[in-house]
C-alpha cells in the first residue's frame, strides 16, 4: 500500500491580528460615535425630563409656578386626555394646554369647539403653525422666531404693564382680532396675545414661549408675576398634558403612518447616515490607478496546479471539460508544428488535412481524436490521454 504524500496547506487568508491591525482605525471612531451618542442621549433626557410638568421640580419642570398659585389659593390639576381637557373648559377655569402641537388635527378641533364660547380661559403655549390656526383661528405663526428672549410689554393688557419685561421672546404672531391684546412685540409682531371670545366672557392667551413657566426662569425679570396673573385669573387652573396614549388620538381620521410620527429630524438624520455609508463604501471600493502586483507567499510548481485543476474535475465528474482542456492544449502545439497558424488551431477544415499530410493518415480518426465527444468515464479519459501524448510524440518525431 503506498501512501499519499501530504503537503502543508499554506493560507492567504488574513489573520484575526491583521484584521484588527487594519480595521482598528474604524472600528475606533465607530465606538467613539456611539459613545458620543449615548451621551448626548443621557444629558437630553435628563435635563428635559419633565418638561413644563407642574409636578416636576426639574429645570425644565413648572412645580415652582404650581406651588405659587397654591399659595393664593388656585388649585391646580393635571389632565393627560383630550376628554378630561374639554370637560375642565368651564367658567371658573383656566385651561393650560402645554403643547398644543402634540395633538392630532381632529383633537384640535374638538378642544377648540369645547373651549370657545365656555367663558373660560385658554393658556395655549407656544403653538406652531398649523397648530395655532385650528386652536386660535384668527391667529398666525410667523415662521421666523424672535431673536430675542427678554421683551417689554408694549401694550395696554394690565397684566402685561404689572409684569414689565419678561421672557416671551419665541414664536412670534400676528392676528385679524382688532379686540386682541398684542403684547411683548418682536420687530412688531406679537410674542403674547389675549383675544376674547365673542360670548361668555372667556379668552385664549397665546404665549410664544414656554420661559415664564420653566422653575429656573420663574425668578427672572416679571416672569413670575406674568405667570402669577395669567394662570390665576379663575379659581381652578387645569393643566393639560398631551399624551399619546390618549385613546382620542387614534381617530379613524387622523390615522398616522409610522413615518408621521416620526419627528423631521430623525428623518433627515437617517438620510444623512444613508448619504455617509454611501460614500464610504465609495471610498473603500474606488481603486485608483493600475492594479498592484503582489509576489505569492509561497512559489507553487506548475505540477502542483496541474494535479490541482485535475483533483477538482474529478471531484466534480467534469470529465467533458477535462478532454476538452487536453484537446485544446494539444492542437495549439501542434498546429505550429504542421505549418498552421495558431489562430486557425481549433478549426478542422484547416488543422485535420495538414495533419494528414504530415502523418499520411485519414482524417476521420484524427476527427475523433481531436474534436471528439468527451469520454463517457475515466477510463476513456485515461485512453484518451494517452492517445493524444501518442499523436504529438509522432508530428514531432524527425
Amino acid at each position: 500500500m503506498t501512501a499519499e504524500a501530504t503537503l502543508p496547506t499554506t493560507s492567504t487568508a488574513p489573520t484575526v491580528r491583521q484584521v484588527w491591525t487594519r480595521e482598528r482605525g474604524i472600528a475606533l471612531a465607530a465606538a467613539l460615535i456611539l459613545a458620543a451618542a449615548v451621551v448626548m442621549a443621557l444629558v437630553r433626557s435628563t435635563d428635559r425630563h419633565g418638561e413644563l410638568d407642574p409636578r416636576s421640580a426639574d429645570p425644565y419642570g413648572s412645580r415652582a409656578v404650581a406651588q405659587l398659585l397654591a399659595d393664593r389659593g388656585i388649585s391646580t390639576r393635571v389632565v393627560t386626555t383630550l376628554d378630561a381637557a374639554r370637560a375642565a373648559a368651564k367658567p371658573d377655569s383656566t385651561l393650560l394646554v402645554a403643547v398644543p402641537d402634540l395633538l392630532t388635527d381632529r383633537q384640535q378641533d374638538r378642544l377648540h369647539q369645547a373651549t370657545a364660547h365656555s367663558g373660560g380661559r385658554t393658556v395655549l403655549v407656544a403653538p406652531g403653525s398649523p397648530s395655532v390656526e385650528r386652536l386660535a383661528p384668527g391667529v398666525t405663526a410667523d415662521p421666523a422666531a424672535s431673536t430675542s428672549t427678554t421683551l417689554d410689554s408694549g401694550c395696554a393688557l394690565p397684566e402685561a404693564r404689572r409684569a414689565g419685561s419678561a421672557d416671551t421672546g419665541g414664536i412670534r404672531y400676528t392676528t385679524t382680532h382688532l379686540d386682541a391684546d398684542a403684547c411683548y412685540p418682536s420687530a412688531r409682531l406679537a410674542t403674547l396675545l389675549r383675544i376674547p371670545q365673542t360670548s361668555g366672557g372667556g379668552d385664549t392667551v397665546v404665549l410664544g414661549a414656554p420661559d415664564i413657566l420653566l422653575n429656573d426662569r420663574l425668578d427672572k425679570q416679571g416672569n413670575a408675576s406674568l405667570a402669577l396673573q395669567l394662570l390665576g385669573s379663575r379659581p381652578h387652573l387645569v393643566w393639560y398634558l398631551p399624551s399619546l396614549s390618549d385613546a382620542s388620538a387614534t381617530g379613524d381620521g387622523d390615522r398616522k403612518t409610522f413615518f408621521d410620527l416620526l419627528p423631521s429630524g430623525w428623518l433627515w438624520g437617517t438620510l444623512q447616515l444613508f448619504i455617509a455609508a454611501a460614500l464610504a463604501a465609495f471610498w473603500r471600493a474606488r481603486r485608483f490607478g493600475p492594479l498592484v502586483p503582489e509576489k505569492l507567499p509561497v512559489a507553487i510548481r506548475a505540477s502542483e496546479t496541474t494535479e490541482g485543476r485535475a483533483r477538482l474535475y474529478r471531484k466534480a465528474d467534469a470529465r467533458d471539460r477535462a478532454a476538452a482542456a487536453l484537446r485544446s492544449a494539444t492542437r495549439t502545439r501542434l498546429a505550429p508544428l504542421v505549418g498552421v497558424p495558431v489562430t486557425q488551431a481549433h478549426s478542422p477544415e484547416t488543422l485535420l488535412p495538414a495533419l494528414s499530410a504530415h502523418l499520411a493518415g485519414g482524417q476521420q480518426a484524427l476527427h475523433s481524436l481531436l474534436f471528439g465527444p468527451p469520454p463517457g468515464d475515466d477510463a476513456a479519459l485515461i485512453a484518451l490521454t494517452d492517445q493524444l501524448d501518442a499523436l504529438e510524440r509522432e508530428v514531432r518525431r524527425p
